[in-house]
């Protein structure tokens, strides 16, 4: 073990960057593939079904098919399946099933023992499951009601980890970075997003197979955990590569907030406090449109704007470009407006989380009244997804405001209930979408737009950017009134 020690110290020399940003890439890359292997599914789904030309064609704002798109990409009809939109709305909506059940054992399990091991166990789940999966579908001849079931498992595997990353962030971050290196981890999931779609229609087309986005992605995520077991700590005490200065630091900026030791989490003071409910509301609002987009925009893009798989891929990653700038640079934003006192924690937070919301929602609605007019579609779905960007220091960081603590348990709250949202969307688009036309997609964003107006109104008027007086648990819940 010494040997050990002494090997990561003098590795340690090597890391220029300090540890607590290395630890932000790493979580960054951990949300990256979790959504490398979530998404997969929604890219390549639109290549494993039986195309409906028909019902296609009958709908008279079809847009034209363009000379150059290519309905079937995947040659052997063996690997196509019968699966209408309601069934794919149950596939594509079955992880969340699962996603929703690990949250709080997640959560409670990575604040008792420590967040490392329990974000690696559920990613090794995720990657040896994708793996499997062409083998599974392949040999059930694409039975949809085991897809549901795989995904389901998939989705236990899945459901710590935002609530992991938030527990190690809380150790780790001081508050004065909040806004810089958590928005560096959440937007893994736009980088995630961004790498799946538009490598998967690539790899697709290459090989003419859509299995080949589960064997590449399952990979990654297998690849990634070996780096996160050997560069990184639950907390900054048992790093064996700290340096000095940087130990310093962080035992002084966390020093008033963060406790070391093992707190008895308030789980009655969290439920009672609006504060936290107004979070959790905000936070499905955006779930909603989130959803609408990652799960569903693959398919708007092939059934409406007639995009091939490979067109698709780069056209439908192309947003999510733009929403990670913008989510690194909003975080960078809100920190120095915070830390030189321009607005405060919770004025900074609203204003950001209502030009991520509202932005978005007008811009979804724009683009289903464009018409056949492709690239200016895409530039309104970029634009929503730009302004999507200040969600993520407006509001996903508001749990490490409010409990530096316990922010691994708020977490697993909103995003757990969040996870409704994810689990409705495929189902509500299947409903109102049944045929993928142009003005059923229409009213789906409309839905959208009303969804996302509401909560916000919510969290605006509810929401605090000051530490609860629970975040030290031995405080009695009478004496940690708000």
């Amino acid at each position: 073990m010494e040997g050990l020690n002494n090997f990561w110290k003098k590795f340690a020399n090597c890391i220029v960057i300090p540890q607590r940003y290395l630890l932000g890439v790493m979580t960054g890359f951990a949300i990256l593939n979790a959504y490398t292997m979530r998404v997969s599914l929604s890219m390549a789904i639109t290549e494993m079904v039986v195309k409906q030309n028909e019902s296609m064609s009958n709908d008279s704002d079809a847009c034209p098919i363009m000379e150059e798109h290519s309905y079937v990409t995947v040659k052997n009809t063996d690997l196509l399946y019968d699966w209408d939109e309601m069934i794919q709305g149950h596939i594509l909506g079955s992880f969340f099933w699962g996603y929703i059940i690990t949250h709080i054992p997640g959560a409670i399990i990575a604040e008792k023992v420590g967040a490392k091991h329990v974000l690696g166990v559920g990613m090794i789940l995720n990657g040896i499951l994708t793996l499997a999966s062409p083998t599974i579908i392949q040999v059930t001849r694409g039975d949809w009601v085991v897809l549901v079931l795989l995904r389901f498992v998939e989705g236990l595997g899945q459901g710590p980890v935002y609530p992991a990353v938030t527990t190690i962030l809380g150790q780790w971050i001081p508050a004065r970075e909040h806004g810089a290196i958590s928005s560096i981890a959440y937007a893994g999931a736009l980088m995630g997003t961004v790498f799946t779609n538009s490598l998967s229609g690539v790899l697709i087309t290459a090989v003419a197979n859509w299995d080949i986005v589960f064997y590449f992605f399952g990979s990654l995520g297998l690849v990634w955990n070996i780096a996160w077991q050997l560069l990184c700590y639950s907390y900054p005490r048992t790093h064996p590569c700290l340096k000095g200065k940087e130990k310093e630091y962080l035992d002084k900026e966390l020093a008033t907030h963060v406790n070391t030791g093992k707190l008895k989490t308030p789980w009655k003071a969290i439920l009672t406090s609006f504060k936290v409910w107004a979070l959790i509301i905000g936070q499905f609002g955006h779930d909603w449109g989130w959803f609408t987009m990652v799960t569903d925009l693959p398919k708007y893009m092939n059934a409406v704007l007639r995009f091939n798989v490979q067109e698709n891929g780069f056209w439908s990653s192309f947003p999510y470009f733009f929403m990670w700038a913008s989510t690194v640079g909003a975080g960078y934003l809100a920190d120095w407006v915070i830390n030189n006192k321009y607005l405060k924690i919770g004025m900074t937070r609203k204003i950001l989380a209502t030009v991520g919301t509202m932005g978005p929602a007008i811009f979804m609605v724009l683009a289903s009244y464009v018409g056949c007019r492709r690239i200016l579609a895409v530039v309104m779905f970029t634009i929503a997804l730009f302004l999507m960007g200040f969600y993520y220091p407006g509001m996903k960081i508001n749990a490490l405001d409010l409990s530096p603590n316990f922010a691994g348990s708020i977490m697993a709250l909103m995003n757990g209930i969040g996870v409704f949202a994810g689990m409705a969307v495929p189902v509500v688009v299947g409903v109102l979408a049944p045929n993928q036309t142009l003005s059923e997609w229409r009213m789906v964003f409309w839905v959208s737009f009303i969804v996302f107006a509401v909560t916000n109104v919510v969290y605006v008027g509810g929401m605090s950017g000051e530490i609860q007086p629970w975040n030290e648990s031995n405080v009695p819940p009478e004496e940690a009134k708000e």
